[in-house]
């Protein structure tokens, strides 16, 4: 598979992607509700749509990354009953919604810069946005798609006879799986909200041609894409959670408004897990990014790195359910760490007169494993079997010729498209360390081969006691400092 290929959700297979303008990619996905901090389930939609940024550029696509911000409109039930999400959260704090939204959005990002997220392009706001969400709900009742009731505008679902095309519901099936009660000024239960009627002591309300209001949930990111990225995009993304009802109305209003395709890939990345079951804020079993660094949780015993985070989290491919826990954390630990000291190794020895390495072979199996649906945990496996080779080479002082273009590339796959990189040594000390502990394993390893075993385990135990533990394989000598 030479071409990248997508599972689209709208077509429910893999497609070969052709974006609508050669060299560049739109790409728009639904970012936070920020009313408290970003969790394990938020890192692995937006690590893995960090990836598929990466990945594009990597492939020479010139990306225009949208990610919006939600601060207003989202409902406690995630359709058009209960209360605004941050109203109630400000409530709960005390303090005015906006800086409820100040607050979490600044967290969201920290916490993303933390796991080496990419930050989008552009981070539109739905409040920044209000103007273009009511001429885009204008637009919706000229085209005879949304009707006005008491101050409130909801999307006629009857006019779209596609209605349902992204999740594969029908109106049937909607009409009969309502869990609440229709509200009395909707024609029909499917219809949903563009724009509500701000009741008596709603603190976030706008003026519009309809009354004071606040804007649906849907209808910001219909509104937010199409205006940075065109009516008619590339991508879009987000949680399978999203899928419906959120992403199935946005393309509704979407088309209805422009009478024209609106995203020609839908991608949905799964949930995490625990114990089987989704975590989330909502569900009350989401354990925040920052309880993780600090390692400040019941569920956890101690702090964890947010390179283990992210690096446990593309070792599952994105379409696939995470279930978290503590051993497979620990498990992507010992896996990164030792991926990060080969890498080291192979940066801090000099070219040797080995035979060259076939780096092109190394580029070709990883992007084949990318371009079929940016599947990062097979990427990751063909690279840990190609490095250990590698370390096995040098180790036994058969060292390639062409380690610097190794090295080069390298760095541009893992730290360029995956964002692992090993963080370099923090003084010039641990450098010389590392070195120091090459010359030593060198100097066991020919002991070893004169049959002086007493020196080669003297050796090993001295270095034990110091704290640096070798570890043995067929493939060569590692270490590890404890």
């Amino acid at each position: 598979m030479d071409d990248l290929h997508i599972y689209n959700t709208l077509s429910r297979e893999k497609e070969k992607f052709e974006p609508i303008e050669k060299g560049f990619v739109g790409i728009y996905v639904c970012g936070p509700t920020v009313y408290g901090d970003p969790h394990l389930g938020h890192a692995k939609s937006y690590v893995s749509f960090d990836l598929v940024i990466r990945y594009l550029r990597y492939l020479g696509y010139n990306v225009r990354y949208v990610q919006n911000i939600t601060d207003v409109g989202h409902l406690t039930d995630d359709a058009d009953q209960g209360e605004d999400k941050l109203e109630k959260q400000a409530r709960k704090e005390k303090l005015e919604p906006m800086e409820i939204a100040e607050k979490y959005t600044y967290n969201y990002f920290r916490d993303m810069d933390k796991l080496q997220v990419l930050r989008p392009d552009i981070s539109p706001r739905a409040t920044g946005h209000i103007i273009e969400q009511i001429e885009m709900v204008k637009k919706l009742i000229e085209n005879d798609h949304a009707y006005v009731t008491d101050g409130n505008v909801y999307f006629d679902v009857s006019s779209n006879k596609d209605y349902g095309k992204l999740s594969g519901r029908s109106v049937e099936e909607l009409e009969s799986g309502s869990r609440i009660e229709t509200a009395s000024d909707k024609k029909s239960p499917e219809d949903f909200a563009l724009w509500k009627r701000a009741e008596e002591g709603h603190i976030m309300r706008w003026p519009s041609p309809w009354g004071e209001g606040y804007p649906g949930w849907h209808v910001e990111c219909s509104a937010m894409s199409t205006k940075y990225l065109g009516e008619h995009f590339d991508i879009h993304g987000g949680g399978l959670d999203n899928q419906f009802p959120h992403h199935e109305c946005e393309i509704a209003q979407s088309e209805g408004a422009y009478n024209k395709p609106f995203a020609n890939y839908w991608m949905h990345n799964n949930m995490v897990t625990l114990e089987g079951q989704k975590m989330g804020k909502s569900l009350g079993n989401a354990i925040s990014l920052d309880e993780f660094f600090r390692g400040d949780h019941e569920l956890l015993s101690r702090a964890w790195d947010p390179q283990v985070i992210r690096f446990f989290l593309l070792q599952s491919h994105y379409r696939s359910t995470t279930d978290f826990s503590e051993e497979a954390l620990n498990g992507a630990e010992s896996g990164l760490r030792n991926l990060q000291d080969i890498i080291r190794l192979i940066r801090q020895t000099e070219p040797g007169q080995g035979d060259a390495y076939d780096v092109d072979s190394l580029r070709e199996n990883l992007e084949s494993k990318l371009n079929d649906d940016f599947n990062s945990a097979q990427a990751i496996a063909i690279l840990f079997e190609e490095l250990k080779k590698l370390r096995k080479q040098i180790n036994q002082n058969q060292t390639p010729e062409n380690l610097d273009d190794i090295s080069t590339y390298l760095e541009e796959f893992v730290d360029g498209v995956l964002g692992i990189w090993p963080e370099e040594e923090k003084a010039s000390g641990d450098d010389k360390t590392g070195e120091l502990v090459r010359l030593l394993i060198e100097l066991r390893s020919r002991a070893r081969d004169n049959k002086n075993f007493e020196l080669a385990d003297a050796i090993r135990d001295r270095l034990n006691d110091i704290g640096i533990e070798l570890m043995d394989s067929p493939e060569g000598t590692d270490f590890k400092i404890k």
